[in-house]
């Protein structure tokens, strides 16, 4: 093992909880972010990561250090999140649909204020428009694709940290990154036109 969470990661073998609360939060952060990318919704982000840090604290002393520690974490996380995602899938297939419900909408409820006439307020609101436009692009992606242009475009991980994780061919990442980004690009194209 030889990454900067090593010595962390020797104590938490040894049952200090205290290195595992530092761990926690030193990449609590990244990994709701991953989880929120892959799940697409901010309750199931909270529980795959409370979930994960479960399964970490469990499985630390059988963690070989043959990847860097936050690669072995993200991993967990990572496939949490796929999982989390089949099972919403699999059960909103199989929901009744109700004409009586609330129109779901992402933050919750449907913003019934009126928009300031102020440049910057219009700025901001386009702004968030464009935001949630990407968003709706990236939850259209397949399971597979969206999880590598999370962990690359965004989280910032490397061909080999992803391959790593993914458990996939560094080739593969690329592959399926260039694809994810081509149906990026043509999703953004419809609904934002042009770029």
């Amino acid at each position: 093992m030889n990454d900067e969470d090593q010595e962390i990661v020797l104590l938490c073998k040894k049952g200090d909880l205290n290195a595992f609360e530092s761990l926690v939060i030193k990449h609590q952060k990244k990994m709701f972010n991953i989880a929120y990318r892959i799940a697409g919704n901010y309750e199931d982000a909270a529980e795959i990561v409370q979930d994960a840090f479960l399964s970490a604290y469990k499985s630390i002393k059988n963690f070989e250090g043959k990847a860097r520690f936050s690669t072995w974490l993200y991993t967990i996380v990572v496939n949490l999140s796929k999982n989390r995602l089949r099972q919403t899938q699999t059960q909103s297939m199989h929901e009744p649909v109700s004409f009586d419900d609330p129109v779901p909408v992402k933050d919750g409820y449907v913003n019934a204020e009126p928009v300031s006439d102020n440049p910057s307020a219009l700025e901001e609101l386009e702004k968030r428009e464009v935001q949630q436009k990407v968003n709706d692009c990236i939850d259209t992606l397949d399971t597979e694709f969206r999880e590598v242009l999370v962990l690359r475009d965004i989280q910032g991980f490397s061909y080999i940290e992803i391959s790593a994780m993914l458990k996939i061919a560094e080739g593969t990442v690329k592959s399926r990154l260039f694809r994810a980004r081509e149906a990026m690009k043509n999703c953004l194209k419809k609904v934002l036109g042009d770029l």
